[in-house]
């Protein structure tokens, strides 16, 4: 028996959000909104995420002893995921700076801060934590040998869940307990290297030969494409006016995870998630922009209608 849906082992950062008419290139200035702070990182991010789907969620993540770790801290509460595992001090919480155009695309750059000493160590502690989880998703905004000690250390029948962002070329045994490694077309272009080929189909191919037992391949207003033995599917994406991407992905992988641990097919956790991703999109900021279960029924009610 479970204690939990899913685990997340990642990051959790301050999001500093401007918006600005376009981004600027080498040497150039802009101006911008004002400054926006709001709880996000790719860990905290996905946790908020699946605790609002009613996913029963625990985040196992680093912050500092700070203003920022504290609002990181509150934002996990109020979603209603468990903390327990959530480690303070050691540096500074992280921090992204974010920069959000009129499309609703955005660039970020991270400084790791406190997720940068979230050590193998630290995993084995929460050993109770990673065996009494259904699934667990984590991401490399934290040590790549942290999250190798994460795939080690998996229960017989948990479920592991990896998005390489930002990516990097993966040890083998990652990429063997990856199911699925979640992917755009960046990420995947990366973690292949040269000769990736030129389509979804033959990234998903190419990725599936490297071990991991299943792929999902996000394509952004094309929806995605999902992978495994049996072959490869695509998966609509649902069409809506976006206002802002910031933490979009992170709560596609959440919806995903969460759906596989409750046995759905690769396919149906995908479109479920594509749903969930698409309401996130018509909302400013990461974290608050995340939907109920209840809200995700009524854009599904909305495109199937």
């Amino acid at each position: 028996m479970f204690e939990y849906d899913l685990l997340v082992v990642g990051s959790a950062n301050a999001d500093l959000v401007v918006g600005v008419e376009r981004r600027p290139g080498a040497g150039e200035t802009v101006l911008g909104s004002d400054l926006a702070l709001h709880p996000g990182g790719k860990g905290a991010n996905q946790a908020v995420a699946a605790a609002r789907l009613g996913a029963r969620t625990a985040l196992l993540a680093r912050v500092g002893d700070d203003a920022h770790g504290r609002l990181l801290l509150d934002s996990q509460r109020a979603a209603g995921v468990d903390t327990s595992g959530v480690l303070v001090g050691g540096a500074p919480t992280g921090v992204a700076l974010i920069t959000v155009d009129p499309s609703g695309d955005n660039s970020i750059v991270v400084s790791p801060g406190a997720n940068g000493r979230l050590t193998p160590e630290d995993i084995r502690a929460a050993s109770a934590l990673v065996t009494a989880s259904r699934v667990v998703s984590t991401q490399l905004e934290i040590p790549l040998e942290t999250v190798a000690e994460v795939a080690r250390g998996l229960r017989p029948g948990t479920r592991f869940v990896l998005n390489p962002s930002p990516p990097q070329p993966l040890p083998a045994e990652v990429l063997a307990a990856c199911d699925p490694l979640i992917v755009n077309e960046h990420e995947a272009r990366v973690v292949l290297g040269a000769g990736a080929g030129a389509t979804p189909e033959e990234w998903a191919g190419a990725l599936l030969a490297l071990g991991p037992r299943s792929v999902v391949v996000t394509l952004g207003e094309e929806g995605a494409l999902v992978a495994d033995a049996s072959g490869p599917v695509r998966v609509p994406a649902v069409r809506v006016a976006a206002v802002d991407t910031t933490g979009a992905g992170d709560s596609f992988t959440a919806a995903l995870a969460w759906r596989l641990g409750a046995g759905e097919s690769l396919a149906e956790a995908a479109a479920y998630a594509a749903r969930v991703g698409a309401v996130a999109v018509t909302r400013q900021g990461a974290q608050a922009s995340f939907p109920t279960a209840e809200e995700v029924e009524e854009i599904e009610e909305v495109t199937t209608a």
